[in-house]
């Protein structure tokens, strides 16, 4: 029982107790004295203060034994201590097999998943989904397209794992959203290209809202060869795509994009766009360009496309 208080940060459960040797008396003797206290039904920490997230985690997988942290909690997991950007006060999300019914105590999600066996560490302390299929799971779930690119860059580049595991993970999933957009993404971030983010700006931005049309990876040699990715030449006027996958810091990255494309209202002649702008607000992003377009010589209109709410000002 002391090895394994030690191994699973002070945390036990009944059933491993009764394994080791221990007797139920045993166990009602040992919270009577205060040597264990309950955390959940038959799950059991060796002190009476908070808890540490690691003995919340135990404490999780254990009481939906087998089960495994899942999505966030596993990422939580796998980066360590190290890293602040986690919300420690949420629930821990637990991995257990579709076919079971799990009542999880508070404080714990349980979630359902096929191959389960497949997609975790059972020898991890404490088992954990794998880092490909909890960050393929995380970015198909995301609230944004930018967001769901941060989960596949941060993993990436932190090397967490690798471009073609995260391809091998999303490919062994039947079902899951986003699927083309991921299958691009993971590609972009593999080749370290940013193909995904250029036909975006196209698909999303130039075309629906009747933009100019650009001449694209325009070979510029006045300082060097060089490629342009969107060049209107009688405008005079240069649309780079930012599509660096620096996004462990995504958010403030976007932001000094907006500024930058606000910026360019006041009649700069180079706009840099980034995923923020081109996924998350494309509309907006053409009614921007549009004003730059017009102070350079554009007689056009910028158009309203679908995903323009009806009330937006895509002329303003």
């Amino acid at each position: 029982m002391r090895e394994l208080l030690e191994v699973q940060a002070g945390v036990v459960s009944r059933a491993q107790m009764i394994t080791a040797g221990a007797t139920d008396n045993d166990l009602r003797r040992l919270v009577r004295r205060r040597r264990l206290a309950r955390v959940h039904p038959r799950v059991y920490v060796d002190h009476t203060g908070p808890l540490t997230w690691a003995q919340r985690a135990w404490a999780a997988t254990l009481s939906c034994t087998p089960a495994a942290l899942a999505d966030e909690s596993a990422i939580r997991a796998a980066e360590g201590p190290g890293r602040r950007r986690h919300d420690d006060g949420r629930p821990i999300l637990v991995a257990v097999d579709h076919t079971r019914r799990v009542r999880a105590p508070v404080g714990v999600v349980a979630v359902r998943t096929v191959g389960l066996d497949d997609k975790v560490l059972w020898n991890a302390s404490p088992p954990r989904m794998r880092t490909e299929h909890a960050v393929v799971r995380m970015a198909s779930k995301a609230s944004s397209d930018i967001d769901a690119v941060a989960f596949l860059a941060d993993a990436v580049g932190a090397r967490m794992t690798t471009g073609s595991r995260l391809a091998d993970a999303l490919a062994s999933c039947a079902r899951i959203g986003r699927r083309p957009f991921l299958e691009a993404v993971i590609a972009d971030v593999t080749a370290g290209t940013c193909s995904t983010l250029e036909r975006g700006y196209l698909d999303r931005v130039e075309r629906p809202h009747a933009l100019p049309t650009a001449t694209r990876q325009f070979r510029d040699s006045v300082n060097g060869p060089l490629y342009r990715d969107a060049l209107y030449v009688d405008l005079d006027l240069v649309v780079e795509l930012d599509g660096r996958m620096y996004h462990s810091v995504a958010r403030r990255h976007d932001a000094d994009l907006e500024r930058d494309l606000d910026a360019a209202v006041a009649r700069l002649a180079t706009i840099r766009l980034g995923w923020g702008q081109v996924f998350d607000r494309p509309c907006r992003t053409a009614a921007s360009l549009g004003r730059i377009m017009a102070a350079h010589g554009w007689a056009g209109e910028v158009a309203r496309c679908p995903r323009c709410p009806p009330t937006y000002p895509i002329a303003a």
